[in-house]
């Protein structure tokens, strides 16, 4: 984006978390953080930054010890809005069982129940309202 783009900026930017930071353009950027802040225990990492029409540009969350980065389309800088596709997020948890069952009880649909896999973990997959497809995975108890 260019400097002449509006925006409300953050004085520091939160570090990030993790070897990969995924970065989810969705219609409805702050819909979905309060979402996973239920849903996944997500907590917000530092100040959302916002363009002058209010869309959230920036905003950083951390998941399960890992950072998500969320914005909301931006079709005049080339970002236009299109559907999560051909991708999990996969979470290696503590209790797939109670993360799992967290997620549909917040509103997330079930892809795959969760079960004991020929790996060894349990394994399990949602879909969240955003269309972002959430696995979570962990030992046997």
């Amino acid at each position: 984006m260019s400097d002449a783009a509006s925006t409300n900026r953050p004085d520091t930017a939160p570090p990030l978390n993790g070897g990969v930071v995924p970065y989810l353009m969705l219609d409805g950027a702050a819909a979905a953080i309060d979402f996973y802040k239920g849903a996944l225990g997500a907590e917000e990492a530092g100040e959302r930054t916002r363009t002058e029409d209010g869309r959230i540009l920036n905003a950083c969350i951390d998941v399960n010890g890992g950072s998500v980065m969320l914005m909301d389309p931006m079709p005049e800088h080339s970002y236009p809005a299109v559907a999560p596709q051909a991708f999990n997020l996969h979470l290696q948890v503590d209790d797939a069982d109670r993360w799992f069952d967290r997620a549909v009880t917040a509103g997330c649909n079930v892809l795959m129940p969760i079960e004991l896999q020929f790996w060894g973990d349990r394994y399990g997959m949602v879909k969240d309202p955003h269309g972002v497809t959430w696995a979570f995975g962990s030992p046997p108890a």
